[in-house]
Formats: structure tokens, C-alpha cells, sequence
């Protein structure tokens, strides 16, 4: 889920900035992106890339803005209370630690270690952890993103689908992992019942599960744009002409169209197939 769409459905008018280059302190106090490329769950995920952000390291450059916040409000703690209560974060973790960790055998040992359940239940201990501290940091309407087909995206099915129109195994693996996070969801909004949690299906509304004719996404299985040896679209080249048709950019990453279809319905959806307990529209409207 696009986590600008997100903020432009909410009434942003400007994309929301990234912690690493924003010194102003308006920026700092109506929303960050702590985003990092390749980034997991896992301290080591997607590390054979390069150097990353980890959500770990994540959730320290965000202790450091709540820190910056309270300063802002002249630490009076009842204000910066109130101004986090009002805030909404989502946090969309965990693809890269199955693309770029658990199906990288060459770099990787864990699929050797765990079996794709054994895994999704140590990512989601490891989660729960995370987002408590998120939660000890003052964050009390959050959406859990799950995690998409991945084993739908062209870079999967160039590995080869044994006759299949994605490869099953891959997205078996993540089903383990999003069956783990709703039941978190669960266990959080029991737990913590001055915050709100809330699911997001990014697997039903991603991949084969999007409606061809009602988007407009004709094109699930081929990259939009020339990729480099990594997989990602090479800079300053042209991409496809019908690139509103397209589901991805790269071998990876969904385009614009891809994340309009998840995020609008992930925003307003009535379904609770989609969002669960509420939609996102609902969530940031909630007074706690």
C-alpha cells in the first residue's frame, strides 16, 4: 500500500517527507516516512543489497522525532500526548524479509533453518515486539500492512512457476505470515484498548485477486521498464507506453496505477475482507 495515495486521501497536499532529509521542524510534526529500500523486519534483511534501514533502526529515528516533538511542545506531556493520539502510522514490513531474505538461499540460511510457518511465527514475535514499541513511543492508530503475492511479481515468476500463473510456494509462505498478523491485530486491540489497530488484506486486493477489467490492469507478468542486473528500473530509461495497463514497474515494485486499486480500497472499503475491524478513513477519524 502507497503510502503517499494514503496521505493524499487524507488531505495532504504534499507528499509526506523522508526522516533522512528533513531538517524543518513544520515537516517534522505533520508526518514523517521512515521507508528504507530492501529493509525487514530482520536486522540482516535484504543487507547483501547494501546497507539499509532496518525497522529497528526505524523505530529509533522515530523515538528521535517523538523526542524533537516534545521539545516543540515545550515537553508538556499532555500536548504531546494529544498530538500523538491524532497521529496514524502505518507500517507495511515483512515482503523484503521473504524476497530478500528467506527465498535467498545463497545469502541467506533461514530457509534452511525454518519452514515457511516456523518463519512467519518468528517474524510475527519479532512484529509484535516492534510495534509495541512503536505503541511505548506514543503511536495509537496504527494500520498493519500484510503482505502482497509475491510470488505474483515478475522477478518470482521468472524462477520459474512450474505451470502455474504465480509461484505457489511463495505465496503460500506470506499467507502463513498475514494469517499471523490479523491475529496480532486481535491480540493488540485486546491488550492496548487505548490504541486501535487495524489489518490490511494487501493479499486480496494485490495480484491475481485484482479485477482486470474494472482497473484496467491488463498487464500482471512483465516489468513496465528496462531493469539493471538488481532488478530495478534503469535510470533515465523510457518506460512501456501503456504503462497505466502494467501492475509493476520493475520486477518488484507495483506502479502508480497497482497502488491507487490497494490504497483506495484499503482507505474506504466496507468489505472487512479488506480492512479489519475498520478501513483507514475510519481509523484516522477515531478519537482516543
Amino acid at each position: 500500500m502507497d503510502l503517499y495515495i494514503t496521505a493524499e486521501l487524507l488531505g495532504f497536499k504534499n507528499p509526506i517527507p523522508c526522516f533522512a532529509t528533513t531538517r524543518r521542524h513544520k515537516d517534522m510534526v505533520r508526518g514523517l516516512n521512515y521507508a528504507s529500500g530492501s529493509a525487514g523486519l530482520r536486522d540482516e534483511t535484504g543487507t547483501h543489497m547494501g546497507a539499509n534501514v532496518n525497522l529497528n533502526k526505524q523505530l529509533l529515528n522515530h523515538k528521535a522525532t517523538v523526542k524533537h516533538i516534545a521539545s516543540v511542545m515545550g515537553h508538556k506531556q499532555s500536548s504531546n500526548k494529544h498530538y500523538l493520539n491524532k497521529c496514524l502510522y502505518s507500517v507495511g514490513m515483512g515482503s523484503n524479509d521473504y524476497m530478500n531474505n528467506y527465498f535467498q538461499p545463497k545469502f541467506y540460511p533461514t530457509s534452511t533453518k525454518y519452514t515457511p510457518e516456523q518463519y512467519a511465527t518468528l517474524l510475527i514475535k519479532q512484529y509484535s515486539r516492534q510495534i509495541k514499541t512503536l505503541y511505548m513511543y506514543g503511536a495509537r492508530k496504527v494500520a498493519l500492512v500484510g503482505l502482497g503475492q509475491v510470488g505474483c511479481a515478475p522477478y518470482s515468476i521468472s524462477t520459474g512457476t512450474n505451470g502455474s500463473a504465480c509461484v505457489d510456494k511463495m505465496n503460500d509462505a506470506v499467507q502463513f505470515f498475514n494469517e499471523k498478523l490479523k491475529s496480532l491485530v486481535d491480540q493488540l486491540n485486546t491488550n492496548l484498548t487505548d490504541a486501535k489497530f487495524i489489518y490490511v488484506n494487501t493479499y486480496g486486493m494485490s495480484g491475481s485477486s485484482v479485477d482486470r477489467t474494472t482497473t484496467g490492469l491488463k498487464v500482471s507478468d512483465v516489468n513496465c521498464c528496462p531493469v539493471n542486473e538488481i532488478g530495478q528500473c534503469v535510470p533515465s530509461a523510457a518506460p512501456c507506453k501503456n504503462r497505466s495497463e502494467h501492475m509493476f514497474w520493475d520486477l518488484f515494485h507495483p506502479t502508480e496505477m497497482a497502488n491507487l486499486v490497494t490504497a483506495r480500497r484499503a482507505y474506504n472499503s466496507s468489505n472487512p475482507s479488506d480492512t479489519y475491524p475498520m478501513n483507514i478513513a475510519h481509523l484516522a477519524k477515531l478519537r482516543l
